[in-house]
């Protein structure tokens, strides 16, 4: 009776994955600097960013080859992000900066085969599309703060004298992701540049096209 409970609620689990990866990134972005009076800002955006790891996992295990790549990638992020409390260096950052946007990367690319694989546009297609457009932003993210470590410099803050944090990369992957741009946060290199840039359009373009097949695949659907 136990075993038949716990398959029921992974099942249910299961079909409502990509809803609760999305509350995962949600709370990642948005509670972490509500909550940083609690505890120090980079701990608790590392603790979220773990859950979120697994999270993405768990969601993309469909074939034991992406489980593995998958795997493969997020174990040195996971060690790398912790053992940086215990030892802290740039080439340990940097090393951790790289397999998270591989990571993230890779989550997209499975999360989209899946969404192109669908006979039909249900709620969980809709989240999963939602799902790979924030990762992108994530990813972009991830690069940015890799080109920042490589070449200090690469991005001007409004407050100079403050350490750079995950969040602020986020934050500005997201505004420009989504063509926002408050200016707060600017490139200054041509290299920092050519990478906003390529995310504002893969951004915009993901929009498009995406939104453009759902809508024609719920179309086709409904005429048959």
């Amino acid at each position: 009776m136990a075993n038949n409970t716990s398959d029921t609620h992974l099942q249910k689990f299961s079909e409502n994955r990509f809803l609760i990866l999305l509350v995962l990134i949600l709370s990642t972005i948005v509670l972490t600097p509500f909550l940083d009076h609690l505890l120090e800002t980079k701990i608790l955006m590392d603790i979220f960013l773990t859950v979120l790891f697994f999270g993405i996992i768990f969601v993309i295990r469909s074939k034991r080859s992406h489980l593995i790549i998958a795997s493969i990638l997020v174990l040195p992020l996971i060690l790398s992000t912790w053992s940086i409390y215990f030892y802290e260096s740039t080439g340990i950052s940097i090393f951790t900066r790289i397999f998270g946007a591989l990571f993230f990367g890779y989550a997209v690319l499975i999360i989209l085969q899946m969404i192109a694989g669908s006979t039909e546009v249900t709620r969980e297609t809709i989240f999963a599309a939602v799902v790979a457009y924030l990762l992108i932003a994530l990813m972009w993210a991830f690069l940015y703060m890799i080109l920042e470590m490589v070449a200090p410099g690469s991005f001007s803050f409004p407050d100079k004298s403050i350490r750079v944090e995950t969040m602020q990369f986020e934050y500005f992957s997201f505004i420009t992701i989504t063509t926002l741009g408050y200016g707060d946060i600017t490139p200054l290199t041509n290299r920092a540049s050519a990478l906003t840039l390529l995310e504002a359009i893969i951004g915009q373009i993901y929009l498009v096209v995406l939104v453009a097949w759902l809508v024609g695949m719920f179309v086709s659907n409904k005429a048959k």
